[in-house]
C-alpha cells in the first residue's frame, strides 16, 4: 500500500513535482519500491534495538525515512539509462524469497489494533507459501481471541499456502472453525501442524469438514490433544485422503483401540511415510496387528516412535514381523514402555538384525529381563555400525544382560549413549559396565535407580542373578539356552 501511495506522490501533480518535476510511471515505481526496503530496514533496525517498546517509534521512523527519500528522488529528477542497465537493476533488484514477522509486534499489531493487520495481511497473502500462527492467541480471553483469528482467517483467505501451523493456541472447536474462511481455502498444503490445540471429538470433526483437499499432504502433526476414539476416526479420514503422507504425528491424543484401529487401516494408504509417531497412546494389541499391515507396506520408513501404546507381546512381535520385512533404511525404533517380555523378544530381535542403519533403540520400561537383552545384544554385535543410543532401562536386567549390553555399546565407533538404570544390576555389575566405559564414561547413563537388591526370588531364578557370585549364571551358558528357546519361538 505505501508503496502505490510513493508511487502517486512521485508521479502526480503536487507542489513537491511543480518544483522539482515528476518521474515516469516505471521510475516513479521502482524509486517507490526501493524506498520502502530502504525505510523497512531502517525501522526495523530501529525496533530490534528496542525490543521492549510497543513499536510505535518504529513506525514513525518509517514514516520520516518515507518522507526523506521521497524528496530526495525528486530532487535528483529522472534519470536516463540504456537497456543493458535498466536489465541490470532489475536483475540486481529482484527480492529473495524474505519473512514477513510480525511475532515481536503481536502487542501492537495484533490485540491493540487488529483492524491494522487485516489489511497488511490481506495485501501480501498472495506472496505468501509459509504461515506460523502458533501461539499466538494462548492466553487470551475466548472473545478477544476468537475476534482475532476471524480476522486473520479472513485476511488470509484464498492465499496459496504449502505450510500452516497453528498449534499451541487452544483451537478447540470453536478456534478451528474461527479458522474455517483460511482453512476452506486451502487445497495446495503440504504441512499441516496442530499440535497442542486441545483438538477434541467435534474439533477434529471440524478440521476434517473444513479442509477442502489434502492430496498435497506431505506433513500431518498432531500432538497432545484430547482427540479420542471418536476425533481419530475423523483424523482417520483425513489421513486415507492424504497419499502422499511422509510424516504423521498423532502421538498423546488419547486414542484407545477403535481410534488405532481406524488410523491404522487408514495409513495403509500412505506409503511413502517416512516418519510415524504414535507415542502415548492406549492402543492396546488389536490396534498393535492393524498397525503391522500399514507398516509392512512402508519401504521408505526412517523413524518409528511406538512407545507406550500397550502393545504387549502379541502386538509388539506383529509389528517386529512386519518390520523386518519393510523399512530397510530404518534409523530409530522406539518401542519402550509396551509390555514386551522376553517372550517376544527373538521376534524383536530378529527384526532388529535386519536393520543395519539403526542410530537409536528404545526399549525402555518393558520385561525383557536377561534373556531379552542378552538376545537383542546378540543381533547387536555384528555391522550396526551406526548405532548411536541404546535405552534398555527399568528391563529387570540383572549383571548378566547389561554386561553384554556394554560390551556391544562400546565396540560401536558411532555410539554415544547408553540408558540401563532402573533395573537390579548387582555392584559388581555395576563395577564391570563402569571398567568397560572407563575411556568414555560421558556415553554411560547414571545408576541412580538401579536397585542391586530388587528383582526378588522369582526374578533372580529366572535370570540367574543372585547376591553370590556363585550363582550368577554365566551369559555364555545363557546363550545357550536361548538359541534353544529361539528354535522353539520359530517352531
Amino acid at each position: 500500500m505505501l508503496v502505490v501511495r510513493v508511487t502517486d506522490n512521485l508521479n502526480t501533480n503536487s507542489i513537491f513535482t511543480q518544483k522539482y518535476g515528476s518521474l515516469s510511471k516505471e521510475e516513479a515505481e521502482d524509486n517507490a519500491k526501493r524506498i520502502e526496503d530502504v525505510a523497512f530496514a531502517a525501522a526495523n533496525e530501529h525496533y530490534e534495538k528496542e525490543p521492549d517498546g510497543d513499536g510505535s517509534s518504529a513506525v514513525q521512523l518509517y514514516a520520516k525515512e518515507c518522507s526523506k527519500l521521497i524528496l530526495e528522488a525528486l530532487k535528483r529528477g529522472p534519470t536516463i539509462r540504456d537497456e543493458k542497465e535498466v536489465l541490470a537493476s532489475d536483475k540486481a533488484s529482484a527480492l529473495p524469497e524474505t519473512v514477513f514477522d510480525i511475532s515481536k509486534a503481536t502487542e501492537a499489531l495484533v490485540w491493540k489494533q487488529p483492524c491494522v493487520a487485516e489489511p497488511i495481511l490481506a495485501s501480501i497473502k498472495d506472496q505468501l507459501k509459509e504461515v506460523d500462527l502458533s501461539d499466538f492467541i494462548a492466553g487470551r480471553p475466548e472473545a478477544e481471541a476468537l475476534e482475532v483469528m476471524n480476522i486473520f482467517s479472513s485476511a488470509l483467505e484464498g492465499s496459496i499456502l504449502k505450510s500452516l501451523n497453528l498449534s499451541n493456541n487452544a483451537l478447540g472447536e470453536k478456534g478451528v472453525r474461527a479458522f474455517g474462511a483460511l482453512l476452506r481455502s486451502q487445497s495446495c498444503l503440504e504441512e499441516l501442524y496442530l499440535m497442542n490445540d486441545g483438538i477434541s471429538e467435534e474439533a477434529a470433526e471440524a478440521v476434517c469438514e473444513l479442509i477442502p483437499s489434502t492430496e498435497k499432504l506431505k506433513v500431518l502433526q498432531f500432538h497432545n490433544n484430547m482427540t479420542g476414539d471418536k476425533g481419530a476416526l475423523a483424523i482417520s479420514r483425513v489421513v486415507k485422503c492424504s497419499p502422499l503422507l511422509q510424516d504423521f504425528q498423532c502421538s498423546s491424543t488419547r486414542v484407545g483401540s477403535e481410534g488405532g484401529i481406524a488410523l491404522s487401516k487408514a495409513l495403509e494408504t500412505c506409503i511413502h511415510l517416512k516418519k510415524l509417531d504414535l507415542r502415548d497412546n492406549m492402543f492396546g494389541k488389536e490396534a498393535g496387528v492393524a498397525l503391522s499391515k500399514a507398516l509392512s507396506k512402508y519401504a521408505g520408513l526412517t523413524e518409528v516412535y511406538l512407545s507406550y501404546l500397550n502393545l504387549e507381546d502379541e502386538g509388539a512381535m506383529s509389528i517386529a514381523r512386519a518390520l523386518k520385512e519393510s523399512a530397510p533404511s530404518l534409523e530409530v525404533l522406539d518401542m519402550a514402555g509396551n509390555d514386551i517380555t522376553a517372550e517376544a523378544a527373538p521376534i524383536v530381535a530378529a527384526c532388529i538384525a535386519e536393520k543395519q542403519h539403526l542410530t537409536k533403540l528404545n526399549l525402555a520400561e518393558n520385561e525383557l529381563k536377561d534373556e531379552g537383552a542378552i538376545q537383542i545384544s546378540k543381533v547387536l554385535e555384528d555391522g550396526h555400525l551406526q548405532l548411536k543410543e541404546v535405552d534398555m532401562s527399568n528391563n529387570s536386567l540383572g549383571r548378566s544382560g547389561a554386561r553384554v549390553l556394554a560390551k556391544v555399546a562400546v565396540q560401536k565407533p558411532e555410539f554415544k549413549y547408553l540408558n540401563i538404570d532402573g533395573n537390579f544390576i548387582s555392584d559388581e555389575g555395576i563395577d564391570e559396565v563402569n571398567e568397560l566405559f572407563e575411556k568414555f564414561p560421558d556415553r554411560l547413563g547414571s545408576f541412580d535407580e538401579n536397585d542391586p537388591e530388587g528383582g526378588g526370588d522369582e526374578d533372580e531364578e529366572e535370570s540367574g542373578e543372585g547376591v553370590d557370585d556363585e550363582h550368577e549364571l554365566d551369559e555364555h551358558e545363557l546363550e545357550r539356552k536361548l538359541e534353544n528357546l529361539e528354535v522353539n519361538k520359530e517352531e
